[in-house]
C-alpha cells in the first residue's frame, strides 16, 4: 500500500510540474499578446512625447537658433530668464494672475451650477447639455466669437451697454480690462467639465446623511458646509488639480483675442514660449522657459497634493 500511494503521490507531483509548465507558458504568451496590444501607444509615445521632451530638455543649455550656429552654453539660459530678462517674470506674473482669478470663478461657478441642476425638473438635460457644450467646443472658435463679442465698435456687449447710453469700453485693448475679459472668457469655455464632476459627486453623496442632518434641526447651509461640502471634497480636490494646471497653460485665448497686447499686458508664460520659439527663433531659451514653466506646475501640483490631507475627507 505504501509503494501505491507513494507512486500516486509522484503522479500527482509530476502532472503539478506540468500544470506549472502549461500556465507558465500561457502566461509568457499573453504577454507577448498585452506588449503586441499596447505597442503602438508606446512606440506614439516614445516617439512624440519621451524623445522631444528630452531634446528639448537638452536643447535648453545650448544656445540653439535657426538664424545663426548652435553652440552649449550651460546653464546661461536659465541664468537669463531668472536675472536678465524682466519681461520673463512679468510672464510669470501674469499667469499666476490668470490662474488666481480663473480657478476661484471656475470652482464657484461650477459648484453652484452643479447644486441648481442636481434637481429633478422637466428638461433639466436641455441646460446642462447647454453649459457643457462649450467644453467640446473648439477653444479656437470660442476666442474668436468672444473676440466679436467685446469688440469696441460693434460688440454685442457694447451694442446692449448702448441701450442704456452708456459708451462701452474698448475691452481688449485696455490694460486694465484686457486679462480680466479673458479670464471670464476661460471660464465660460471650461466651467461646464468642473460643473459634470461636481454634478456626479453630489449624485454619490448618501440621502441618510441628508435626513440624519434634518432630524438634528441643520438648517440647508449647515447640511451643504457640513455634509455636502466634506462628502464631495475628493472631487473638488480634482477639479482643483485640473484647473490649476489648465490655467498655468493657457495659450489659445491669449494668442487670437489679444495676441498678448495691449503692449504686454496679457503676456503668459505659454505665449512668452511661443514668442521666443516661432517669432525670435530663440529655441534654446524657449526650452529653457518652457522647463520653468514644467516645473512651476510640478511644485504647485505637490503642495496641492500635500494640503489635501487638511481639507479632504473620508480618503483611505
Amino acid at each position: 500500500m505504501t509503494g501505491v500511494k507513494n507512486a500516486q503521490a509522484e503522479e500527482y507531483r509530476v502532472q503539478a510540474g506540468l500544470g506549472k509548465r502549461k500556465k507558465s507558458r500561457l502566461h509568457r504568451s499573453e504577454g507577448w499578446f498585452a506588449w503586441l496590444f499596447i505597442s503602438p501607444m508606446v512606440l506614439g509615445y516614445i516617439l512624440f512625447l519621451f524623445v522631444p521632451i528630452v531634446g528639448a530638455f537638452f536643447m535648453s543649455f545650448t544656445d540653439y537658433s535657426l538664424l545663426h550656429t548652435s553652440s552649449f552654453i550651460g546653464l546661461d539660459n536659465y541664468k537669463k530668464a531668472f536675472s536678465e530678462d524682466p519681461l520673463f517674470w512679468k510672464s510669470v506674473g501674469q499667469t499666476l494672475y490668470f490662474s488666481a482669478g480663473l480657478i476661484p470663478l471656475n470652482l464657484c461657478l461650477a459648484l453652484g451650477l452643479a447644486v441648481l441642476l442636481n434637481r429633478k425638473i422637466p428638461g433639466i438635460g436641455l441646460f446642462r447639455t447647454a453649459i457643457f457644450t462649450p467644453v467640446v467646443t473648439s477653444i479656437v472658435v470660442w476666442a474668436i466669437a468672444w473676440k466679436y463679442i467685446f469688440a469696441t465698435e460693434s460688440g454685442l456687449i457694447n451694442e446692449i451697454l448702448q441701450l442704456f447710453h452708456i459708451q462701452g469700453p474698448a475691452w481688449l485693448y485696455n490694460f486694465q480690462l484686457a486679462m480680466p475679459v479673458v479670464i471670464i472668457v476661460s471660464v465660460l469655455k471650461n466651467v461646464g467639465l468642473n460643473m459634470v464632476i461636481f454634478l456626479a459627486a453630489l449624485q454619490d453623496v448618501p440621502k441618510l446623511y441628508y435626513e440624519a442632518a434634518r432630524i438634528d434641526g441643520a438648517s440647508k447651509s449647515k447640511m451643504f458646509t457640513h455634509v455636502t461640502l466634506p462628502m464631495i471634497s475628493p472631487s473638488i480636490f480634482l477639479a482643483l488639480i485640473l484647473t490649476l494646471i489648465g490655467s498655468l497653460k493657457v495659450f489659445s485665448q491669449i494668442q487670437v483675442m489679444t495676441d498678448g497686447g495691449p503692449g504686454t499686458s496679457t503676456y503668459v508664460l505659454v505665449y512668452y514660449i511661443y514668442q521666443q520659439a516661432f517669432k525670435i527663433f530663440d529655441f534654446g531659451y524657449a526650452s529653457a522657459i518652457a522647463f520653468i514653466l514644467f516645473f512651476l506646475v510640478l511644485v504647485l501640483t505637490i503642495l496641492q497634493w500635500n494640503m489635501r490631507k487638511r481639507w479632504v475627507h473620508h480618503e483611505e
